[in-house]
């Protein structure tokens, strides 16, 4: 990986947080400070989706209108039956009782494979509706899973040999909420099991830009990481605005536009700190 360039590193938040990053975005493009040129995106779970979008060379734009405009946004599920409540709840109960964090991703994997959820297949067609463009982009970009039986990371990007909407749809997989991603065999799960952000895939890189829609335990040592190796970080978090736009359930549809237009604000409001960052 390059020394001396930039990434973009795009953290998990459900439906909220796919439009709060893109608010955000297109907030800071808005006052002169466009970040979509990095040398490297990585998504992880709603981060995965806007990676994604942003990497398909769409006009920003047209993928803020695609969260903001009622009527331009793109098909979303309501969670059938289970909250992130009740995933935040189990998540708990297994972490009391398990001695590591791999031990913890596997009893969140065994949970996502028993759970009754929608097909596959349906939930692959609204991961399709969300990305613009299905092919991989011609510069790096990493997308994260989780298996859901081992609890090992897998990274996936254009030279993994997996369709974009298949890895999307494996690192948007949350558990017990939404199907485990079969890709050759194997049962993935969100890539947010890990980290809400995975940064530390984004070591050697010169500045990191570490955009974080929800908090993350992991956040500190996924930090450390990139600053092990000389990295320079900046982490946006969502302003008072911009949580309560989110709600209380960020996987709830009618979260978008709210959620948009907050981050939109808070990207303008930033835009001058990014800057003096981003270069």
């Amino acid at each position: 990986m390059s020394g001396n360039g930039r990434a973009l590193v795009l953290g998990g938040g459900g439906v909220a947080g796919i439009a709060w990053l893109t608010g955000l975005i297109t907030g800071l493009a808005d006052a002169g400070t466009d970040v979509t040129g990095a040398d490297l995106l990585v998504g992880t779970s709603a981060g995965s989706a806007v990676a994604a979008q942003v990497g398909s060379g769409r006009p920003l734009t047209e993928l803020y209108a695609a969260q903001a405009d009622p009527a331009r946004q793109y098909r979303e599920m309501v969670p059938p039956g289970v909250s992130v409540a009740d995933v935040v709840e189990a998540w708990t109960r297994i972490a009391a009782g398990a001695g590591d964090a791999a031990e913890v991703r596997r009893g969140l994997g065994a949970r996502a494979l028993e759970a009754q959820t929608v097909p596959e297949a349906v939930r692959r067609e609204v991961i399709a509706g969300r990305l613009p463009v299905h092919a991989w982009p011609s510069r790096p970009m990493l997308i994260t899973a989780v298996e859901a039986l081992t609890g090992e990371l897998r990274v996936l990007d254009r030279d993994s040999g997996v369709d974009l909407v298949d890895a999307v749809a494996a690192s948007c997989a949350v558990p017990m909420i939404w199907p485990p991603v079969t890709i050759g065999g194997v049962r993935y799960v969100d890539g947010g099991v890990r980290s809400g952000t995975n940064a530390s895939l984004a070591a050697g890189y010169e500045r990191v830009l570490l955009l974080v829609p929800l908090e993350d335990p992991t956040l500190d040592e996924e930090v450390a990481a990139v600053t092990a190796k000389g990295g320079r970080v900046e982490v946006v978090r969502p302003d008072e605005a911009s949580v309560a736009a989110a709600g209380a359930d960020p996987l709830d549809p009618a979260t978008r536009t709210p959620a948009a237009e907050a981050g939109r604000a808070q990207g303008r409001s930033i835009a001058a700190r990014i800057a003096s960052f981003w270069g």
